[in-house]
C-alpha cells in the first residue's frame, strides 16, 4: 500500500527564523541601550530665551560699584547738660551759627535753689575761715605773751639762784633760801622749754588746720565754678562754628538731662557714607580707595574709618575725598562709586549673570563646539566684579557657556538647543 509523504514548506521557516532572529536583535539592543546607553536627563531649550557667552582669558579689574551717601565732614551733637523748660529759642534750623552763639534759654526754678545753697554755704565757709585766722591769730598772741612772761620768770629766778649761790657760799642766806631759789630757777626753767615745746607743736597744728581750711575754701570755689557752669549752661550755646542741622525745641517743652536736642553739621568738607555687602568684609581696609564722576569731573575717595557692626548683611564704611570737593554737591546726595579692592590680573573670566543665584557658582552649563546642546559642568569662580566672575578651575578661553538663569533647568544634565 502506497503512502504519500508531506513536503514541507522551506519558505515558511526562513521567514519564521527571520522573525526570531529579528526580535533577539532587538532585544539585545534593548538591553545594551539599558546597561550602556546615556542615562543622562535632557530637556529641549529655545537659544533665543537664554545668553550664551563666551569665556575669556582679560586682566580682572577687583573693584566693587557701591553707592554713597553725602554726609558732612563731622557732625556735633548737641545735648542738654542740665534739665528744664525753654523759655525761649533765638535760632531756628538751617542757619548758620558762630561759636558760642546761644540758640535757646532753658529754666529750672529746682537748680536755681540748689545753687543759692551752695553760694550759702561758700559765704559761711568763707566768714568761718576769717574768724577761725582771727582766733588762731589771738591764741598766737597770747602764746607769745606767755612766753615772753616764762622767759621773764626764768631770767629772775635765775638770777636770784646765783645771787643765792654767792650769798651762801659767804654764809649770808640759809641753805634752805638757797634751796627754794635753786628749785624755782630749775621749775621755770622745765616749764619754759615744756611751753616752747608745746608752743611749736600748737604752732604746726594750726598752720595744718589752716591748710585744711584753705584746700576746702578751694574746693568749695571749684566746685562753685562747676555750680555757674551748670547755671550758665542753662543757655543752649553753639560749641563750633556750622549749620545748625536740627534743634528739637518748643516754648514751654520740658527736657530731661542728657537729652538729645539738635546737632550741627561742620561743613569744612564732606564725607560719603557708604555700606557694603558682608561679603566683602575681610577684603575692606582703611587706604582703599574708589572714585565716582560727578558734573563732568571725577574725585577720588579714600576709605578711614571702618564700622565693624553688621545689619542685614551689610556693613558701613567712610569715605573723603583726596583731590577735591564738588562745588555742587549737598549732604544726602548719593553717588555711584567704584571701589578698588586690589590690584587688577589676568584672569579666565565669565560675564556675570543669573546662573550665579541657581547654582552658587558651583556650575554651569558649557555649550558644545557644535552648538546643538550643552552639558552640566563643575567651576570654582574667585573673585567678581559688576562684570565679570574670575573662574579659577572648570573652563578654558574660547569656550561658551549659559549666563543666564537656571531656574526653569531643575537639574537636568544636557540642554538640547533648539
Amino acid at each position: 500500500m502506497s503512502m504519500d509523504r508531506k513536503i514541507e514548506n522551506k519558505g515558511k521557516k526562513w521567514r519564521r527564523i527571520a522573525w526570531i532572529s529579528a526580535a533577539a536583535i532587538v532585544i539585545v539592543l534593548v538591553f545594551v541601550q539599558i546597561v550602556f546607553g546615556d542615562k543622562s536627563s535632557r530637556l529641549n531649550v529655545e537659544t533665543d530665551k537664554i545668553t550664551i557667552e563666551p569665556v575669556r582669558h582679560d586682566a580682572f579689574l577687583d573693584f566693587i560699584a557701591v553707592i554713597g551717601t553725602v554726609e558732612p565732614i563731622q557732625t556735633i551733637f548737641l545735648d542738654a547738660t542740665e534739665g528744664g523748660r525753654v523759655e525761649e529759642i533765638y535760632r531756628r534750623e538751617g542757619g548758620m551759627v558762630e561759636v558760642g552763639e546761644p540758640l535757646a534759654r532753658l529754666s529750672n526754678t529746682s537748680l536755681l535753689l540748689e545753687i543759692s545753697g551752695h553760694e550759702t554755704n561758700y559765704a559761711r565757709t568763707v566768714n568761718d575761715m576769717r574768724m577761725f585766722r582771727v582766733q588762731l591769730e589771738q591764741q598766737n598772741l597770747t602764746s607769745r605773751t606767755q612766753l615772753l612772761d616764762f622767759d621773764l620768770a626764768l631770767r629772775q629766778n635765775e638770777r636770784r639762784y646765783n645771787n643765792n649761790k654767792v650769798l651762801m657760799e659767804q654764809n649770808h642766806i640759809s641753805r634752805e633760801e638757797y634751796d627754794i631759789s635753786k628749785e624755782q630757777y630749775e621749775i621755770t626753767s622745765k616749764k619754759l622749754d615744756l611751753f616752747r615745746e608745746t608752743y611749736k607743736q600748737d604752732s604746726l597744728y594750726r598752720i595744718l588746720q589752716l591748710d585744711a581750711m584753705e584746700t576746702s575754701l578751694r574746693n568749695m570755689e571749684e566746685n562753685m565754678k562747676l555750680v555757674h557752669q551748670r547755671l550758665d549752661a542753662m543757655t543752649l550755646a553753639a560749641p563750633v562754628y556750622g549749620e545748625l542741622a536740627t534743634l528739637n525745641l518748643e516754648i514751654g517743652q520740658m527736657i530731661n538731662r542728657g537729652e538729645r536736642l539738635g546737632r550741627i553739621n561742620i561743613l569744612d568738607s564732606y564725607k560719603l557714607r557708604i555700606e557694603i555687602d558682608e561679603h566683602y568684609i575681610s577684603r575692606v581696609t582703611q587706604g582703599l580707595t574708589g572714585s565716582f564722576e560727578f558734573a563732568g569731573g571725577s574725585y577720588d575717595l579714600v576709605i578711614t574709618r571702618i564700622y565693624p557692626e553688621v545689619r542685614a548683611g551689610r556693613f558701613a564704611v567712610d569715605m573723603e575725598f583726596v583731590n577735591g570737593v564738588p562745588e555742587q554737591i549737598r549732604i544726602g546726595q548719593t553717588f555711584r562709586i567704584r571701589l578698588e579692592l586690589g590690584e587688577s590680573r589676568d584672569a579666565i573670566l565669565i560675564p556675570r549673570g543669573g546662573f550665579y543665584q541657581s547654582t552658587g557658582g558651583q556650575w554651569v552649563y558649557v555649550v558644545d563646539p557644535s552648538g546643538s546642546y550643552a552639558i552640566r559642568r563643575d567651576i570654582r569662580i574667585g573673585r567678581q566684579n559688576p562684570r565679570f566672575y574670575e573662574v579659577l578651575e572648570g573652563l578654558e578661553p574660547g569656550e561658551r557657556v549659559i549666563v543666564s538663569s537656571y531656574d526653569n533647568f531643575g537639574n537636568i544634565d544636557r540642554l538640547i538647543l533648539r
